[in-house]
């Protein structure tokens, strides 16, 4: 039976993260600068050991007023240390919920430019390996954050988006544009099962990227995460896919 990885962004105060903690198999944790806080982490945190879901820190810009959605100029180092302290407390947290984050996930805007920005990506490496050369980085497959991380000796999870279109060039669709966001559970699931099959995307041009996928993306903060994360675990469940972690 194959398997298939379902993460979420969770643990920044929105959504239902009870609900999807019942359905994804990886938890990717804010770590209180775009969002959250120690409160929400360690409840996220806790949540997930109890629900056997492997956890992640998820660093992003502080940037609280957009979510993290917007890039806030920095110099590399400063994106080196932001992301340390992050994961570390990320990791103090995750401990005293009696738990342990085995991977690193970017968010939002930084998440994006480590995508295609090479002095970024290794950023986030440098940071990552310094605080605990063991964590994977979770990124997208054949960018330049998968790059920095194989370069700097960490191991690397493949990641797709459930909800996202996708341009020809592998990246995503910026969300100012339409159809950047799909909300249909339907067209989610039947995209999902279409892209695990054939091993690619579909860009909004029509034309098939192919990429690695070790895990699947869901957003938990959008309107109706929840049932849309339920129809597609079903769906893929029904398909003969386990759903299970990209790590140990």
């Amino acid at each position: 039976m194959p398997e298939i990885d379902l993460n979420a962004d969770l643990g920044e105060g929105v959504g239902d993260d009870a609900a999807m903690l019942g359905i994804v198999s990886s938890a990717n944790v804010s770590c209180g600068c775009h969002a959250g806080d120690a409160g929400t982490m360690a409840t996220a945190f806790a949540t997930a050991r109890a629900q056997g879901v492997r956890t992640g820190a998820h660093p992003g810009y502080p940037d609280r007023a957009n979510f993290g959605r917007l890039v806030v100029p920095m110099t590399v180092a400063e994106v080196e240390r932001m992301v340390a302290w992050q994961v570390g407390a990320a990791m103090g947290v995750a401990a005293l919920a009696g738990t342990r984050i085995a991977y690193v996930k970017a968010h939002g805007a930084l998440y994006n430019l480590a995508a295609t920005d090479r002095g970024i990506a290794d950023a986030i490496a440098r940071a990552v390996r310094a605080v605990d050369s063991r964590l994977t980085i979770l990124c997208p497959a054949a960018s330049q954050a998968e790059t920095a991380a194989n370069d700097a000796g960490l191991p690397v999870a493949a990641e797709v988006f459930a909800d996202r279109a996708y341009r020809p060039d592998g990246t995503l669709v910026p969300r100012g544009e339409p159809g950047a966001v799909i909300h249909d559970p339907a067209q989610v699931s039947a995209r999902v099962l279409a892209m695990l099959e054939a091993g690619a995307v579909k860009a909004v041009d029509g034309t098939e990227v192919p990429l690695r996928i070790d895990s699947v993306c869901l957003h938990g903060d959008t309107p109706g995460a929840v049932a849309l994360a339920r129809a597609l675990r079903a769906t893929l469940e029904a398909a003969g896919w386990r759903i299970a972690p990209f790590v140990a």
